[in-house]
């Protein structure tokens, strides 16, 4: 009998010990990443924020002032594969919003063996099988033995696949044309019946175009949160994770300016939309249940229009048009062959190379005679060539974000810089535009609130890269595939920064 208990006193022990060493961690993660959003809107809009939203974040959380986009360009599907895999375009591999594989043309999500769910259209051919690493999600998942569920949401495709990863549960993303979300059978054969309903139920208002509207904010958390009660996020036992794109915002500043009424009114509904969010948070997950961070893709360049009448250095360069069609003549004239340039993508050069081999072609000369073209350009400072960067006289700084962003097998071979306050466009047009490696373009808000976070803030340099591997450190997993980030020490141990 006496042997019984000690053994039984034994077996608690030891019982107690392994409880000891599992991690506590919050029932839900949630990812927040806002689409072309500016860190000073954080303090640029704060008279109009109604206190439950941004201002709330700022109150409870911890924010990181001087986040900076270490890459370029500085453009959507970047910034959320980077983000959750806490690395770059050259080693996650999505270029771009657009690149090359193969020699072949696609989107950072494009996938011609996927099959549309919800759709028949092109639109549901989408994966992350693009996507070389993986992200948080997948990490999360393959430390609970793929109990944890993983789900992305956002307007545009890009913005809810790459975040939601490789393991994920469910990716869903808007197509106006079917006046749905939809999904595609790399995750799951049929729409479930909820979504089913949630579509019928909002017919009328997913027939808009969403898109360019503030009502598109409202309606991506309205998705939000019915993933988030439907599929039972933050109460399966384990720690669940939700990846939410607010797209709108992206493209009414894209159509209409930074400075806009239209942006303006775009993040006043966020601010609404938000605090409505996090209620519902608090409410079904509970407070302090929770670990929520929220960051941004890239930022953007104020209008030219705008920044001319205040005599701010600026400009738009047409590199999708005439600016163009006038290096590939320049080039025809100079080697006899049309088309030498075979597309021109986020300031990325891509050389036809079948054409210069069918020609017996210098490729050396007809790269040099390129970047002499491109120098034409007012708007143009420099254009470097990826493929021998080393011996380009590139300031450091700037160095560093062209190879971190340049994948050999995906990326153009040419790179155009461009002036400070410069953009890809028309001077005549009303938009803003991103992409390059200015602190418009790069500096991104990012504060994280909730579990295991003090109240603080930082000006100390952090990387985008950082984000994903402060989140692994608070989970206690494994950071993803190509994660080149480090931990932010001030969340992580606040102990440290006294």
């Amino acid at each position: 009998m006496k042997r019984l208990y000690f053994l039984l006193c034994a077996m608690a022990v030891f019982a107690g010990a392994i409880a000891s060493t599992n991690p506590a961690r919050p029932k839900l993660v949630v990812g927040i990443m806002v689409d072309q959003m500016r860190w000073d809107y954080m303090y640029y809009y704060h008279d109009r924020f109604t206190g439950g939203g941004f201002e709330r974040l700022l109150n409870e959380g911890f924010s990181c002032n001087n986040t900076i986009i270490d890459y370029v360009p500085t453009v959507t599907a970047c910034g959320h594969a980077s983000v959750y895999t806490g690395s770059t375009p050259a080693f996650h591999g999505i270029a771009g919003n657009n690149y090359f594989i193969h020699g072949k043309h696609v989107s950072s999500v494009q996938d011609d063996e996927a099959t549309g769910v919800g759709t028949e259209r092109n639109a549901g051919k989408r994966s992350p099988r693009n996507l070389l690493a993986t992200t948080i999600g997948d990490e999360l998942r393959l430390a609970t033995q793929f109990a944890s569920r993983v789900y992305g949401v956002a307007l545009k495709d890009r913005a809810s696949v790459l975040p939601a990863g490789h393991a994920a549960n469910g990716a869903f993303w808007y197509s106006q044309k079917d006046a749905a979300f939809i999904t595609s059978d790399y995750y799951m054969k049929q729409l479930p019946k909820w979504l089913s309903d949630f579509n019928r139920e909002h017919a009328d208002l997913l027939k808009t175009n969403l898109s360019r509207s503030p009502k598109g904010v409202t309606m991506t958390f309205a998705m939000a949160k019915a993933i988030l009660k439907n599929e039972r996020l933050g109460q399966t036992g384990n720690t669940d994770m939700l990846a939410v794109s607010v797209s709108p915002t992206d493209l009414i500043s894209h159509t209409y300016g930074t400075r806009s009424p239209q942006t303006d009114s775009s993040y006043v509904q966020l601010d609404i939309d938000l605090a409505d969010f996090l209620t519902t948070l608090d409410e079904q997950v509970g407070r302090g249940n929770y670990l929520l961070f929220l960051s941004a893709d890239h930022g953007g360049t104020n209008n030219y229009k705008y920044s001319a009448a205040h005599r701010i250095p600026s400009g738009a360069w047409k590199c999708w048009g005439d600016d163009a069609k006038e290096v590939n003549r320049m080039l025809e004239e100079k080697f006899g062959v049309k088309n030498l340039i075979k597309d021109f993508n986020e300031f990325s050069i891509y050389l036809n190379n079948h054409a210069i081999d069918s020609a017996a072609l210098n490729r050396e000369a007809v790269k040099a005679e390129a970047k002499r073209c491109f120098y034409t350009s007012p708007a143009v400072e420099r254009v470097v060539d990826l493929e021998n960067i080393t011996a380009e006289p590139v300031p450091q700084p700037l160095r560093e974000r062209l190879v971190k962003g340049y994948h050999p097998e995906r990326s153009g071979e040419l790179f155009v810089v461009l002036k400070p306050g410069y953009y890809a466009g028309d001077e005549a047009e009303d938009g803003s535009n991103h992409g390059t490696w200015s602190t418009d373009d790069a500096h991104i808000p990012l504060v994280f609130m909730g579990w295991g976070i003090k109240h603080g803030e930082t000006a100390k340099p952090v990387g985008m890269t950082s984000i994903a591997p402060t989140i692994c450190a608070l989970l206690h997993i494994q950071m993803p595939s190509v994660c080149i980030g480090t931990p932010i020490t001030a969340i992580t141990d606040p102990a440290l920064n006294r």
